[in-house]
């Protein structure tokens, strides 16, 4: 049997004693001696090193030395993602359960173009502030389900860079390769203020309904409620586009002695043109507050030309319709005060009413004692609604 690696602590007598105890265990299981289980071990040692055509002494060294080799990958791994915690750097779940650290480098093809087609799709996206940026932000579910959709199966056959869904690779390990890429990282929900150690502010700062302040978690792990936010931004092409244009833009104008005399007379009967139109809109916005002045007193309460002119409306919005009366926003209330004072009016008379039929039912009373009693519960009856509304 394989001994422990070098370097490697020497087990307890306790230890000694489980192992022991484990392999007692397991040769009672097969119905065997502890001497026999060790017999069966090694004649299947034997048969393996037979295959490999070595001898048992090389066959165990070997496995010696993969022991040796797989016994310093894992201390190099702990001591790794202790330095990762140390530093803060996120990690990821690994396949077995192991944490894997995300180091900083080119990202892999295949995960540049899941990112590319995952941002093609409807993920519901949200925007959040991360480090003073605004990012979009969605959720692992709805990526998962996008990767297990027939669309995804399609755009593996036109792309071969997309990692294919296999039993072998489920959706969990094509969506991990965002993260190991940083082209997406796990987030969560953070106080913006939390260990600036100041008090707060006097007046807090607006906050914006909706619109979250996420902090990047140290363990990228992968749930369907989880948030990731997106720190691949797609393609640059459109900005480098744009740049390019206002560059362009800001060296024509800096130019302009330059130009030939045919385009500097072109551009100066455009700017007269602009030039007119801005006259022309504000002398139509003091003509239309002259004529809604003087029709005030007129032809109250006054008549507006273009009464959209100003409204929240799109352009041709604006100037429809071509005239309309002012607006009188108060009706409604002194409508409602009319309407009060009605009911009151109508109360007040039901209740002279009220005070008759009392007067009534108690002389009714005193000349007739069978119905005393239903009179006296009608004489002090209040007035019903229906009543008063129909008086």
């Amino acid at each position: 049997m394989p001994s422990p690696p070098p370097n490697s602590p020497q087990p307890t007598p306790q230890q000694v004693a489980m192992m022991q105890q484990q392999l007692a265990v397991e040769a009672e299981r097969q119905g065997m001696t502890v001497e026999q289980f060790k017999n069966k071990q090694r004649a299947q040692l034997e048969a393996e090193a037979k295959k490999e055509g070595i001898s048992l002494e090389q066959y165990l060294a070997k496995i010696k030395a993969k022991a040796v080799e797989d016994y310093r990958k894992r201390l190099e791994m702990q001591q790794q993602q202790a330095a990762q915690q140390a530093s803060g750097q996120p990690q990821v779940q690994g396949g077995q359960g192991q944490q894997v650290p995300i180091t900083p480098g080119a990202p892999d093809p295949k995960a540049l173009a899941l990112a590319k087609w995952l941002r093609g799709q409807d993920l519901k996206t949200r925007t959040c502030i991360l480090n003073g940026q605004r990012k979009d932000m969605f959720r692992v579910k709805r990526a998962l389900r996008a990767i297990d959709s027939e669309a995804y199966t399609k755009a593996c056959t036109k792309n071969p860079l997309l990692p294919p869904l296999t039993p072998q690779l489920p959706k969990t390990e094509i969506f991990k390769l965002l993260p190991l890429s940083l082209l997406a990282l796990r987030v969560s929900k953070s106080d913006p203020h939390a260990g600036h150690g100041h008090a707060p502010p006097a007046k807090p700062q607006k906050r914006i309904k909706g619109l979250w302040t996420v902090k990047i978690e140290q363990q990228q792990d992968i749930s369907d409620d989880l948030h990731y936010v997106w720190l691949y931004e797609g393609p640059q092409w459109r900005m480098k586009l744009y740049a390019v244009g206002a560059l362009i833009l800001i060296m024509a104008i800096v130019m302009f002695p330059l130009w030939p005399v045919t385009l500097r007379i072109g551009v100066w009967y455009l700017s007269m043109g602009f030039l007119g139109l801005i006259g022309l809109f504000f002398a139509m916005a003091i003509f239309r507050l002259i004529l809604f002045c003087v029709t005030l007193f007129t032809a109250p309460p006054g008549l507006w030309l273009y009464p959209n002119l100003f409204e929240d409306v799109g352009f041709f919005d604006s100037f429809r319709p071509l005239w309309g009366w002012q607006e009188e926003k108060k009706k409604k209330k002194k409508g409602k005060k009319n309407g009060d004072e009605k009911l009151g009016a109508a109360m007040e008379a039901s209740g002279g009413k009220a005070i008759e039929a009392t007067s009534t039912a108690t002389e009714n009373t005193t000349t007739n004692g069978t119905g005393g009693d239903v009179s006296r519960r009608h004489a002090h009856a209040a007035p019903r609604v229906e009543e008063v509304e129909d008086e």
